[in-house]
């Protein structure tokens, strides 16, 4: 964190007679502002689940680097911290990040897990934590902090978007399916519950049964044989990460062919390891590579050159948070350490999402458009995922109203 200078010396005089009457009432500010913005970027880098983290990472540096490495016209230095996928590690490192490296605010995340372990030693300073993905429901009701943003969703909202697509019915092989049954399938921790509440509270039809699986799973036979026993119109699922790519193959290998609705399953992070063994499946998301907005090409065209991959949801919600950034530091003229005013900032979101616009509701969580979207082919060979139909639009979540947001 940027702390202010205790002396005012002839060469803080010097330096600061160059910025005018300002910088000479407030010398400690003029040389907090040209100090680097210390960012503490955390995601999960080791182990079956870290192409996710490369993804989140990936996304914010390539902001970092059309920003030209500065944030509010500030220099900014990213500290890159792999959260292993364990709490404890988490905990540990961005305890360090925070007081040996004085990181000014912590960015990232990609499970609810780690965000529910970090929150606390991180807010409890004052610092300013972006979660870029992960967003479980107690954080976005009755636990949301005023140093607390998101710039992805809460975890319920794109769940619930297939819910409400299943209800209209899908598109499968050129025919409309409608939707009255349906089995959920999810790993049995938040993220998996809050899967399964957002379906539920959109889709009309009957939930035969509800799976939960251990995060450890990689044979799902018993599941699959258990689903197609059931006959259900549709399953519906969330398995991020390696868990989707074993999900998905398994799925396919199964011979089930019953409509397959899904959040995290199914998207860039593992589409090249699903390969056509994906194609055609649905996805409930905030955006696609195929969203038509400038911002959007832009990132698009320049991950790829950059990284030679096609970016998922993770890397463009990392991406809009260092946008994030540099608008609020901006707005607050690189002065840190007022927190009111740099909340404020933050809050105000002055800049233009990949997404298109972009605005905070009361619990600092995105307003924003949901979308069903599906797998396809680019001319390129390479897999993504394609916008079908706006589900919601300028969504609120469902637990802002519960969110008391405290002073200070």
């Amino acid at each position: 964190m940027t702390h202010p200078e205790t002396g005012f010396g002839r060469r803080a005089l010097l330096g600061a007679s160059a910025f005018g009457a300002t910088a000479l009432a407030l010398p400690g500010l003029a040389r907090a502002q040209a100090a680097p913005v210390k960012i503490g970027l955390v995601a999960v880098l080791t182990g079956p689940q870290a192409a996710l983290g490369t993804h989140l990472r990936d996304g914010f540096q390539l902001a970092m680097r059309h920003l030209e490495n500065r944030l509010g016209g500030r220099p900014a230095e990213v500290l890159v911290i792999d959260d292993e996928l364990r709490p404890d590690a988490a905990v540990g490192k961005v305890r360090a990040a925070l007081e040996r490296d004085r990181c000014d605010f912590i960015v990232g995340v990609v499970f609810s897990n780690i965000l529910a372990a970090i929150i606390r030693p991180v807010t409890e300073t004052q610092t300013f934590l972006i979660s870029t993905n992960a967003g479980p429901s107690p954080i976005a009701g009755r636990g949301c902090s005023p140093f607390f943003f998101a710039t992805s969703y809460v975890n319920d909202q794109n769940h619930a978007v297939l819910g409400a697509a299943a209800n209209d019915g899908v598109e499968v092989g050129g025919q409309m399916r409608q939707i009255r049954r349906a089995i959920i399938i999810t790993p049995n921790y938040q993220a998996g519950r809050d899967a399964a509440a957002g379906f539920k509270s959109t889709f009309r039809g009957e939930v035969m049964d509800e799976i939960y699986v251990p995060l450890t799973t990689t044979d799902f036979s018993a599941e699959l044989a258990r689903i197609a026993a059931a006959r259900p119109d549709a399953i519906y699922t969330f398995m991020p990460g390696g868990l989707g790519v074993q999900f998905v193959r398994q799925y396919r290998q199964a011979g089930i062919t019953i409509p397959f609705l899904s959040a995290f399953t199914v998207d860039e992070a593992v589409l090249p390891a699903q390969g056509e063994a994906a194609l055609g499946l649905f996805t409930g998301t905030t955006w696609t590579p195929t969203l038509p907005t400038e911002q959007n090409a832009r990132f698009v065209n320049d991950f790829l050159g950059q990284y030679n991959y096609v970016p998922a949801s993770y890397a463009a919600h990392a991406y809009d948070s260092a946008f994030l950034l540099d608008s609020a530091i901006r707005r607050v003229n690189g002065n840190l350490a007022d927190k009111g005013a740099l909340r404020g900032a933050i809050r105000a979101a002055d800049f233009r999402s990949v997404r298109g616009g972009f605005r905070f509701g009361s619990n600092h969580f995105p307003v924003q458009d949901f979308w069903l979207a599906r797998v396809g082919r680019r001319a390129d060979g390479r897999f993504q995922t394609e916008h079908v139909r706006k589900v919601f639009e300028n969504a609120v979540d469902p637990f802002a109203a519960e969110c008391r947001m405290p002073a200070g």
